[in-house]
């Protein structure tokens, strides 16, 4: 019956195809346990059903194209308020949970917004519960309790299980003029706009983040606060006891607060405030041909009228900092560009700033998730007839292109010695796809249209493999580097004495060999980008069922100079 309504309901046009970005839009239903992906004709490709206890909160994303993060109503929270989640799940194409983590109980919760982020683990926004001693020692002005907010990065560890890798907390990072003989006290406000003043104001959340982003570019965090209503950065490159002070990371500020902009008056500045409530903050990627690199934000209630507007700046970068002149609010003056909707959305709403310029706008108010230009031309508008906090537009081949993965017989070998190379694709959104497979070498000179070419390398290069879908036209790429030792001396390469299996793998992974059985070892798992994610001595097994899917490195020592190199698909 909601199925029915639901298609009752869409309208959509379009007056501009042509100029129109992406194919597929997604979107959650807040409070329910559904969520779409629709096409620009408001066709439904793809409809997620999750168990009737897990409704949607706030945001979902896809990632890479195939797995769906989602912030969850935990049903067993303790704390109330909106919009409260304290779940946070990953779910597959197929609607198999993957990866279930709750952070809820008595004196602390999940809620809003979450960020996935390029190495698999996930951004959250969680809220700490105060008493009303501790208020008062901070600085308060209040005696009563009250909820503090805080950032955690946390890597998934198994299929319910999830570590805390990095986490920073505004309760490190506030000031106050009310009592000197309390902490956090600073003399005036206005001189120390690395700190949120947390007499700004009484609410009960001090902060009420309701918006997350990772420029990982920068290494920086973006968040937006309600009750400030300003959009913050924050240095993600720090330790979390860096994080918790005043120095360290590339910034060299440690957990302060390195930009903000919005409402002057919130650290003591003259001047009028830009937002009037502020959701979704976020980075514009770097590849917009207008805005490349600014800053954005759904401003609630700033537009004419107290209409909700989109609000696009540009912070005065300087290196890992912003420029600022002391005594005044953060630069520019105002923002750069500006779409007034034509409601007010008095809570919650999101944009996406496309690749081509437009930028899609989700206006929760009265239900409708549309594309403008850059003059603000509409040239899409979808009306689901439900509430919508945020939605996402992908492409074509994000969400249906093939993942490639490249491999060879031996990566380290004398020259001349026969290897094959391998590869293979995956398409889960696809049924029954046929791959076209193109070769390519660095330094060039190899090429090949198998799938499984062999080649005797006579010195190293890098073999890289184009694999495209046939009915889509999508392709990636993979690639796999083969080590040639042209003295002919190949001694501490143990590839041969050891048996790593299955390759792909769905979850567990087999490590055998006689090495194994004479020596002590160390294996080191580190993800595509480098980043180490696991660390096991003397065992046979590897479990990746909580890692994103992916390739990812196997280093497995002995003594001090024999190391092996495996590549290993998940």
């Amino acid at each position: 019956m909601k199925k029915l309504l639901f298609i009752a309901f869409i309208i959509t046009f379009n007056v501009a195809n042509a100029q129109m970005w992406g194919m597929y839009t997604l979107y959650s239903v807040k409070g329910t346990n559904t969520a779409f992906l629709v096409d620009t004709n408001a066709a439904i490709y793809k409809k997620w059903t999750f168990p009737a206890t897990s409704k949607t909160c706030f945001s979902s994303f896809l990632i890479p194209g195939d797995t769906l993060v989602r912030a969850v109503n935990y049903p067993g929270s303790i704390i109330s308020g909106g919009p409260i989640s304290g779940e946070v799940q990953k779910v597959d194409w197929n609607n198999n949970i993957v990866w279930d983590f709750v952070y809820s109980d008595s004196t602390h919760v999940l809620h809003h917004d979450i960020c996935p982020m390029p190495n698999g683990n996930v951004l959250m926004i969680a809220l700490d519960v105060k008493t009303a001693a501790e208020m008062v020692q901070a600085g308060s002005g209040v005696s009563t309790i009250r909820h503090a907010d805080k950032i955690m990065e946390v890597h998934p560890t198994g299929p319910n299980t999830g570590t805390i890798v990095w986490e920073w907390d505004v309760w490190d990072h506030f000031c106050q003029v009310h009592d000197a003989t309390k902490d956090n006290y600073v003399t005036s406000i206005l001189d120390n706009p690395q700190l949120l003043n947390i007499n700004y104001n009484n609410a009960l959340d001090l902060l009420h983040m309701n918006g997350i982003d990772y420029n990982a570019a920068l290494d920086q965090i973006a968040f937006s606060s309600f009750s400030f209503s300003e959009v913050f950065v924050i240095d993600h490159s720090t330790t979390t006891a860096e994080a918790a002070s005043h120095t360290g990371g590339n910034s060299g500020h440690g957990g302060d607060i390195i930009y903000r902009w919005g409402n002057p008056t919130a650290c003591g500045a003259a001047g009028s405030a830009n937002f009037n409530v502020v959701h979704d903050a976020h980075w514009i990627p770097s590849d917009n041909p207008y805005y490349p690199n600014y800053l954005c934000g759904f401003n609630n209630n700033g537009g004419v009228g107290g209409f909700s507007c989109i609000d696009i700046f540009n912070p005065p970068y300087n290196g890992y900092n912003y420029s600022h002149t002391p005594g005044v609010s953060y630069a520019p003056a105002t923002y750069t560009w500006r779409y007034t909707a034509n409601a007010t959305s008095q809570s919650e709403g999101s944009s996406q700033q496309l690749p081509n310029g437009n930028s899609l706008i989700c206006l929760t108010i009265n239900d409708s998730i549309f594309e403008v230009n850059n003059s603000g031309t509409m040239l899409w508008c979808f009306k689901p007839s439900a509430h919508v906090s945020n939605a996402v537009r992908y492409s074509k081949c994000y969400v249906r292109g093939p993942k490639a993965f490249a491999n060879a017989s031996a990566t380290e070998v004398v020259g001349d010695t026969p290897v094959t190379l391998s590869s293979i694709a995956t398409t889960i959104t696809e049924n029954n796809p046929t791959y076209i497979y193109s070769w390519s070498s660095m330094p060039a000179g190899f090429t090949s249209s198998q799938q499984n070419p062999v080649l005797s390398p006579t010195s190293t290069a890098k073999y890289i493999v184009t694999i495209t879908d046939s009915a889509t036209a999508c392709s990636d790429t993979a690639s796999v580097i083969i080590n040639v030792n042209t003295n002919g001396i190949n001694d501490k390469i143990i590839h041969k004495e050891l048996t790593v299996y299955p390759n792909p793998t769905s979850g567990i992974v087999n490590i055998s060999g006689d090495l194994l059985n004479t020596h002590s070892y160390e294996i080191t798992v580190s993800n595509a980008y480098g980043i180490i994610v696991k660390k096991q001595s003397n065992c046979s097994t590897i479990d990746f069922s909580g890692f994103a899917k992916g390739i990812y490195y196997l280093s497995i020592k002995t003594g001090d100079s024999v190391i092996s190199n495996y590549k290993v698909i998940y």
